[in-house]
Formats: C-alpha cells, structure tokens, sequence
C-alpha cells in the first residue's frame, strides 16, 4: 500500500513538472505549403498551455496536440507554460502557376509499340502516380501497344474495349508488337497449391482480376474475341493467396488451397508472417512524448507473435530486434515462407492538412480483395475488445500488402499523435490486449 502511494505520489510530481517539449513541426523555422499543420508535444498537466495566447488542453498523460491555420507567408506561433517560451516561424509559399498543357490527352495518328524496362512496373487505371490505381505489376521487356499520352504517361491498348496507363520512363520503344499465340496449358497441384503454367509464344500483357470465379485477362492474343484470353478457374473455396507472373514466355499461376481448419484448434499450423514496421534507421513516426513508432510496432508484433505460437500457429517475423529490413525483403521473407497470411503492425500519423485530434483509432489497409475479408474480421475484434475508434477497412496500395502472395494486411493500430491514441500505443496492457484482438480476428476468420 505504502508503495502504492509513493508511487502514485512521485508520478504526480513528475507530472507536475513535465517540461515543455515540442515534437512536431521538427524545428522551430520550417516550411510548409499548406493551408494548415499541427503541434503535437509533451507539457505539464496542471498549468496552462498556450499558443498564441489560446489555451490548449493537455492530456493526463502530459500530451497535447493543435491543429492550426496558415496564412501565406511567414506564420509566427508562441508556445508558452510555466514561464518557458518556443517561438516557431513557419513559412506557407503561395503556390506556383503550373501548365495545365500536359495534362491533356494526345492521341497518336498511329499506334507505337514500348516495352518495360524493369521488373515491378505499375500498369495504372489512370494516369497518376497514385496508389489503389495499380492494376498490375510487369516485369522487364512487356511489349505493350500505345496510342496516346496524358500527364506523363502513356496510354496502353489491351484491347478495343480497354486501356491503361504506364509511366514514360519506364518504358522503351520497340520494332513491332505481333499478336501473342497461346501454346500450351497445364495444371499440378502439391498440398498447397495449384499450379497452372500458361505458354505463350512471347510475354503478353495481363491482368489479374481474382474474384470468384477467379479470372485472369490476357490481351493482345491472337485467334480469340476481341484478342483477349480469359483464364476462368472455378474457385469452390475462399481464396487463401495467389501469385501470378511471366517466367520466360510461360504464365505461372499458383493458387493456394484454402487448408482444412480445425474448429477446436484453428491456427494449428497455419503459417503466419508478422512485419513489425520500420526498424533500424527508419523510425517512423514520433508521438507527443517521443516514444518512436518503431519500438511500439515491435513491442505489440512480440506479444502478437507470442499470442499465435501459443494457438499452434507457425508464424515468422520479419524482424525480432531494431534492424533495417527493406520492404521488399519484409514480402520476401513472407513469399520464401509460403505464408498464407502476412500481418504488418505499424501505428498511425497525419500529414500537415489534417487535425490530429479530429482523427483517431484503428485502420486496416489491405490491396487484394482477397485479403478484405480478413481484414473485416480482425476489425471486428479489436472493436470488440479495444478501447479504439473505428477508422475503417480501406483499400491502399502499401509495398508490403501489394507485393506478398499470402493474405495480407497492414494495420496501424492507432495514431501516435493523438495524444488519447499515443497514450493507449504505449500501454504494455493495451499492446497485449491488441495482440489478442489481433489472434481472435484471425481464428474468426479461419473459422467462417
């Protein structure tokens, strides 16, 4: 009892003397073009904070955060509490006059022909570098048919009713673009997976749709409608992971089998890669009382790990201490593992438009729309069971999510600069309670 309160006392104290500590903006004479940012930093719980002569509420765990407005300009903020002083100058430059020229389509007289340069080139729905408009990833030398330019881009012709987009740079001109001629097809399948090798000719453009029945469109095929093959595979389970990709002029499509659940022992065996984010050089991002996104992510990715071992499953980590794991190293070691799910644990930020108190709780990112319904599931859970807002289930293009062949997802668990969210993050409580929402939506989802 007496160590109770001596305790409770010297936390008290300590709050009472919380200096005072701006995270973010990083220094006190930045530029930033932006209508609005933010502070978010550590102060003392029990006198007032101000900015700019507006008090600002801080939270029982000593951290506050404001969302402020910019004018163009120099921008000057004064930080004040308990007699200490931080004077920010910030600067918002009035956006440049741009040429809108490029931005118009121009369509060629006659058709060229471009192939890809490097493996992992983004075919796109439009023609902007963005994110969830990926719809397929080629390796290098992919003939493609092009008849016109937007924006730095390149319209791609898949066939009469279709086209894309691929970036100008990443492309190179070549001598003709013949029909593709569809050779051979063959099926295997071990205890995993079916495996369909798809000959052709020569390389062909693609695009994997999935879905049930899961479909995948070649174009540019000579001697069927509309030049286009259709791949139609009667999936009679949930997908449970893909991959699909040239090998030479041969399409191998590998289909994981959905695996036989154990309804008292669900995650028996079943292989699971965690990536706890950034590591190393990469922290992340900083919550208002410095604690680095990197640690959290590893801390609550140990007790996930934990959590799933101790159901039986056979689960992976990309990194188990402060180390630089690429990206695509963190999805190889998911696709060398033959995982069937890959779980990226990271916690949330905003960029300066934004209003960290206005946004807060958990989102799930997935790309594949097989992986959505794991997504949702897991969401379930940690509403159920955690103390967070529902940020939703959304769809993202992030490298790790876009790039495995298992189900997978990435969640940011909360936001480390919601200072309500940042004091949750660092709870050793909450991070093995989240694990356990985490391993509960998983058997949830094996289970349905």
């Amino acid at each position: 009892m007496r160590f109770y309160i001596l305790t409770s006392i010297i936390l008290l104290l300590t709050q009472a003397a919380y200096a005072l500590d701006v995270v973010y903006p990083k220094k006190n004479t930045v530029t930033i073009q932006s209508p609005s940012t933010f502070f978010v930093g550590s102060a003392s719980v029990n006198t007032p904070l101000k900015i700019n002569g507006e008090v600002v509420p801080v939270h029982t765990s000593g951290g506050f955060a404001k969302a402020v407005k910019l004018e163009y300009g120099k921008n000057r903020f004064v930080i004040e509490q308990n007699g200490e002083t931080k004077v920010f100058e910030i600067t918002n430059p009035r956006p440049q006059n741009t040429n809108s020229s490029s931005c118009n389509l121009v369509e060629y007289k006659n058709k060229l022909n471009y192939a890809t340069t490097k493996d992992w080139t983004p075919l796109r729905s439009t023609p902007v570098d963005g994110g969830i408009n990926r719809i397929a990833h080629y390796s290098a030398g992919m003939p493609l048919s092009i008849d016109g330019e937007k924006n730095g881009f390149y319209r791609v012709i898949l066939n009469n009713e279709r086209t894309a987009w691929i970036a100008k740079n990443d492309v190179v001109s070549i001598e003709g673009n013949p029909p593709a001629k569809l050779l051979d097809r063959t099926v295997t399948e071990d205890n995993d997976f079916y495996i369909f090798n798809i000959k052709f000719d020569k390389k062909t453009p693609y695009v994997i749709e999935g879905g049930y029945p899961f479909i995948v469109n070649f174009y540019n095929v000579k001697d069927y409608e509309n030049n286009t093959f259709s791949f139609n595979f009667p999936l009679k389970q949930k997908l449970a992971g893909y991959s699909g990709k040239f090998e030479g002029n041969t399409f191998v499509l590998k289909i994981r089998k959905f695996p036989q659940i154990n309804d008292e022992n669900p995650l028996k065996n079943i292989k699971i890669t965690l990536d706890a984010g950034h590591g190393g050089d990469e922290i992340g991002a900083i919550g208002c009382l410095r604690h680095k996104e990197k640690e959290i992510n590893l801390a609550i990715t140990k007790n996930l790990y934990d959590e799933l071992k101790a159901r039986g499953a056979n689960v992976m980590m990309t990194r188990s201490g402060d180390d630089n794991v690429g990206l695509y190293d963190r999805v190889e070691i998911a696709n060398k593992n033959d995982s069937m799910m890959f779980i990226s644990i990271h916690g949330n930020a905003l960029p300066d438009n934004a209003d960290p108190l206005q946004n807060s709780g958990t989102s799930i990112y997935y790309y594949y729309n097989q992986s959505k319904p794991l997504a949702d599931s897991i969401m379930r859970t940690m509403m159920e069971q955690l103390s967070t807002n529902d940020d939703k289930v959304r769809k993202g293009s992030l490298a790790v999510v876009r790039n495995t062949e298992a189900l997978s997802i990435l969640i940011e668990v909360a936001y480390l600069i919601n200072p309500d969210d940042n004091a949750k993050l660092i709870n050793k409580e909450f991070q093995k309670q989240t694990a356990k929402a985490i391993a509960d939506g998983i058997e949830e989802y094996l289970k349905n």
